[in-house]
């Protein structure tokens, strides 16, 4: 298990503790790796206390401050598990979650994707995050819309923060990955299919917190679209071969 972070020490001791909890109670050995994105000094002395003495845990720290893209990589590579999944560290999927990922994975794919588009999906927020949902909503279609028309055709929803790859995966695919932030997972899934790999996509319950701002949505979108179309330049130029 892969979790990448960046500060958030107010936050960072429930949700570890929860996960840790959470996977000392599944009846097959697990391993958690986190990926300290150069945080703050708080969060970084929550994450050296949580990790340290704990059989089963290991921590990395990014110096200087990466990307998630570099994060989520870098956790999956150090992994030693057949089966490797990343999560997000608010844990805005439940982790009882992370099992329908390697159900999919123990069952032949070699990637594994929430995607929270499909019917059975299922959301928690407050009502007053509503109009902010149904914001995000319409600008993820967009993206999606993108995503689809350049790269993905068959891939519903790239940006979901709950993913596996099998280990065979993990060392095809990474390798190659150049994009640093939050455009790499469209990297990583385009790479993976490229390289043969099937993605399945699942349901899975999904929770919102807290209410970003549209705006800093809408510039992400915006440079995560120039990162798409860098993908399919990438391509053309045979970086994926």
């Amino acid at each position: 298990m892969v979790v990448p972070c960046y500060n958030g020490a107010d936050r960072l001791p429930a949700a570890l503790a929860q996960l840790s909890s959470w996977l000392e109670a599944q009846p097959y050995d697990a391993e958690l790796i986190l990926v300290d994105d150069c945080s703050g000094p708080d969060a970084a002395e929550v994450l050296r206390a949580f990790a340290s003495g704990r059989p089963g845990v290991t921590l990395l720290r990014n110096d200087p401050n990466g990307g998630k893209g570099v994060s989520v990589g870098r956790g999956l590579r150090a992994a030693r598990a057949p089966y490797r999944v990343f999560t997000d560290a608010d844990l805005a999927y439940p982790p009882s979650e992370i099992n329908r990922i390697l159900r999919d994975l123990e069952a032949g794919n070699g990637v594994a994707i929430a995607c929270r588009v499909l019917p059975e999906s299922r959301y928690e927020m407050s009502p007053s995050f509503f109009h902010y949902l149904y914001t995000r909503h319409i600008m993820s279609r967009v993206f999606n819309a993108l995503v689809r028309f350049v790269l993905l055709r068959d891939v519903l929803d790239t940006q979901a923060g709950l993913k596996g790859f099998t280990a065979a995966a993990v060392e095809q695919v990474f390798p190659l990955v150049t994009i640093p932030r939050f455009g790499f997972d469209v990297e990583a899934l385009f790479i993976a299919q490229k390289k043969g790999f099937t993605v399945k996509q699942t349901a899975v319950h999904f929770r919102y917190d807290e209410e970003p701002t549209s705006v800093s949505f809408a510039q992400s979108a915006f440079v995560m679209a120039g990162e798409v179309l860098q993908v399919r330049i990438n391509d053309w130029r045979g970086r994926y071969d």
